[in-house]
């Protein structure tokens, strides 16, 4: 059965919510790059977060594994992840042109095998066409769907693109004590949990939380 609050996010769907405005535009090139020094220099233990993720794909056993990473940006995670697992299938999805160069002068020769996707996953039918992958990932993106009445049918359609067994590993903002005070942009912890259950996923567990963040590793059985 699912929970009071899906379908209290899925009313707010249906009434089409307005979108919580952002204060970057990631798609200017200057702006991009002033909130990715501002990331790399203000928020260094953001790097717990990456190391659990590489860990965490490097437990699959397996070296060519297929990654989808939606919001890759200036490529943070991506080079993390790459020099761990160096010959892993690698999709770096971004509505960000900008985002995309500087995640290619990041990654250096590691960007070879990459394959950058121009799209934005708010939109409905951005994984039409896509191929399955072994792995989601997705890090500080997800309230890019900018309300969280969205995240339920993002989460429906990021199981569709997993293999059986295959592995989403979402890390977000999320509202409430330690967290952020926008509810309508962000989930709550237990929200977090439900939506990802309520998507089909199992073994859905919280990895990390620190800052104001929250790791969640979930699969599809």
């Amino acid at each position: 059965m699912e929970r009071p609050f899906i379908h209290k996010l899925a009313r707010m769907a249906g009434n089409k919510p307005t979108d919580i405005p952002g204060n970057v535009d990631f798609q200017n090139p200057a702006e991009a790059r002033a909130w990715t020094e501002e990331a790399e220099s203000k928020k260094p233990w953001r790097e717990e977060f990456f190391r659990t993720f590489a860990r965490e794909l490097a437990s699959t056993g397996a070296e060519e594994l297929s990654v989808l990473e939606l919001g890759s940006g200036p490529g943070f995670l991506a080079q993390r992840i790459l020099e761990v697992l160096p010959h892993a299938v690698y999709t770096a999805l971004d509505y960000s042109p900008a985002m995309h160069e500087l995640a290619r002068q990041r990654l250096g020769s590691l960007s070879g095998g990459v394959r950058f996707v121009e799209t934005n996953f708010k939109l409905p039918d951005w994984n039409l066409g896509m191929p399955t992958f072994d792995a989601v990932i997705s890090m500080q993106s997800v309230h890019e769907v900018r309300h969280k009445s969205r995240v339920p049918s993002l989460y429906a359609r990021v199981r569709k693109l997993l293999h059986k067994g295959g592995l989403f590993l979402m890390c977000d903002h999320f509202a409430g004590e330690g967290g952020q005070t926008d509810n309508e942009l962000y989930m709550t912890i237990d929200e977090q949990r439900q939506a990802l259950e309520n998507a089909g996923f199992s073994g859905v567990t919280l990895l990390l939380q620190d800052h104001g963040l929250a790791l969640w590793r979930a699969q599809v059985a």
